[in-house]
């Protein structure tokens, strides 16, 4: 008990406030990026009678850090947005229980990364270049074919990528580069960030900072136009006056990462049976339908419709960057450490 009251105080001091299990309250731990209807939330609230308490806990990365820390004693019952650069070191931690949801039959295999169903998989999407259509048109300027054309002195000062220490669309970018260039021959993964570095690229700690505040589109004082996000983002930038969106990705072969959430039932939940209730509740078609529009991704269940600007501006590419998990486990650090002793210093 004086444990529980020490992480709880620590984790308070860090500004993440856990909240306590209640047997009517199903906790679910999950990023600040997560976003559902009220009215969906509250069909499941009703069906399954309990309450959910959402507790936002930074971006994925320190998602599971802060999961892992206090996997004695967890912090709530359901994980939500693991997604597959991340999912290796959560498994290895033993942070989640094995459950099939019912639902799971109808998902595709490729989006299936774990054979003890441990984690669930509940969205996917790319990690792409993101552009703004009216920069590129005004100053006249062919888009990147290639990774390697970032490089080149036409878009310098342009670009803005994330930390992928802290940020895992930045770790998936990273990885796209990897799969890319590799890490031996002539010219590695490691020489094509050093002539980022050379070009100028600006290196945010999150993607709300890298899209908000540096993307000429994103609503800020940005100055760059071109900024690491999703293919799935250009629907959150239709104008509503002229019915197009401000914003478009580049889906050339290789550019892009894809990325696959999950949400696990976390290891000691005392709330066993709602939670495998809320797992059942993110593959249904109601939560499925609800997601792109929240949260800018695609549903994994096929049954689900997408909406009219999601079929008409988001992008699927047709050759993205793809990586085992257990080599994304194996090397994750030592290609973070590198990357910062490159980049950063």
């Amino acid at each position: 008990m004086r444990f529980r009251f020490l992480l709880v105080f620590v984790l308070f001091a860090l500004g993440f406030v856990p909240v306590l299990a209640q047997d009517d309250t199903l906790t679910l731990v999950t990023h600040d990026s997560f976003n559902v209807s009220e009215d969906v939330l509250a069909q499941f609230e009703q069906e399954a009678g309990v309450k959910v308490e959402i507790l936002r806990s930074g971006d994925a990365g320190t998602m599971v850090n802060q999961s892992i820390l206090s996997r004695e004693n967890p912090l709530g019952d359901v994980m939500f947005g693991v997604d597959n650069t991340f999912l290796g070191r959560a498994l290895a931690e033993d942070l989640f229980i094995p459950y099939e949801s019912p639902l799971l039959e109808d998902v595709p295999d490729e989006f299936k990364l774990d054979e003890q169903n441990r984690v669930t998989p509940v969205d996917y999407g790319d990690v792409c270049l993101n552009y703004d259509i009216a920069y590129f048109e005004d100053n006249d300027l062919p888009l990147p074919e290639s990774l390697h054309d970032l490089t080149k002195p036409d878009y310098r000062d342009l670009l803005v990528v994330e930390n992928p220490a802290t940020s895992s669309p930045g770790l998936a970018f990273l990885l796209a580069t990897i799969v890319q260039f590799g890490t031996d021959g002539d010219y590695t993964w490691l020489d094509f960030w050093r002539d980022l570095v050379a070009n100028d690229v600006y290196v945010s700690d999150d993607w709300s900072d890298a899209y908000f505040n540096q993307f000429t589109a994103g609503g800020g004082d940005g100055t760059r136009p071109l900024v690491v996000s999703y293919a799935s983002s250009p629907p959150f930038t239709v104008d509503e006056d002229t019915g197009q969106p401000t914003t478009a990705s580049i889906v050339a072969d290789g550019m892009c990462f894809r990325q696959i959430e999950f949400v696990g039932i976390l290891n000691g939940t005392d709330n066993l049976e709602a939670a495998q209730q809320f797992v059942d509740f993110l593959l249904g078609v109601p939560f499925q339908e609800d997601l792109p529009l929240q949260m800018f991704v695609f549903p994994v269940n096929p049954e689900a419709e997408l909406p009219q600007d999601f079929q008409q501006f988001g992008a699927v590419p047709e050759k993205p960057a793809t990586m085992d998990i257990d080599d994304i486990n194996a090397h994750r650090e030592e290609w973070i450490q590198a990357w910062t002793e490159t980049v950063l210093r």
